[in-house]
């Protein structure tokens, strides 16, 4: 009578875990590097350094590997602004609205923009890149909600935030073409400004 035993069991799933992360992280870096047309389960498989095989049994379909890729990406990040405001909401407004603006730039934003202009074009993809978009939205809102202390009961406050997050994005988008980090530290001084003058 074998069978596995648990002890044996929990390696197989741990390395079964690191493997589906390293398929997750290397597709966020394809995307970002090589845009949809460049970007396949093969060359992602071999960025990881595992077979094709494996990373077909992890993520069956390429739709089912960039869009997870991306989730698994954007919740990380969602954890890491936390972290860097273990407290919650901030009184250095500056500091909240610089960190939502480096969630728009770096590689998870340019992996998503490929994303987003693949769907537009593939019907398979806009139904899940859609839906995961509407999930980073509100994760990503109610994040700049609780780090700036808006209480969205006033009127208006909601729309503010989602203009900051707006702005954000647009940011996020200009920094494609080219790093302008000076402007982007007074557009975000700026906003810090108006921010405090609108939540109070």
């Amino acid at each position: 009578m074998g069978g596995v035993s648990t002890a044996e069991r929990a390696p197989k799933q741990d390395r079964s875990r690191a493997t589906r992360q390293r398929l997750l992280e290397a597709a966020v870096a394809c995307l970002a590097e090589h845009g949809w047309a460049g970007s396949t389960v093969a060359v992602v498989a071999e960025r990881a350094g595992v077979s094709r095989g494996a990373a077909q049994h992890h993520f069956p379909t390429r739709e089912v590997l960039f869009t997870a890729a991306v989730e698994y990406v954007a919740e990380e990040r969602s954890t890491a602004i936390r972290g860097l405001f273990p407290d919650g909401a901030s009184a250095d407004r500056t500091a909240v609205v610089s960190a939502l603006v480096d969630l728009f730039t770096g590689p998870l934003f340019r992996a998503a923009l490929h994303l987003w202009v693949a769907a537009s074009d593939e019907d398979q993809l806009r139904p899940r890149v859609t839906e995961l978009e509407a999930r980073v939205g509100r994760e990503t809102h109610r994040i700049a909600v609780d780090l700036l202390g808006a209480d969205e009961s006033r009127p208006g406050t909601r729309e503010t935030v989602q203009g900051l997050l707006d702005m954000a994005r647009g940011l996020g988008l200009a920094n494609l073409l080219t790093d302008d980090k000076a402007r982007r530290e007074r557009v975000v001084a700026q906003w810090a400004r108006l921010l405090d003058e609108a939540l109070g």
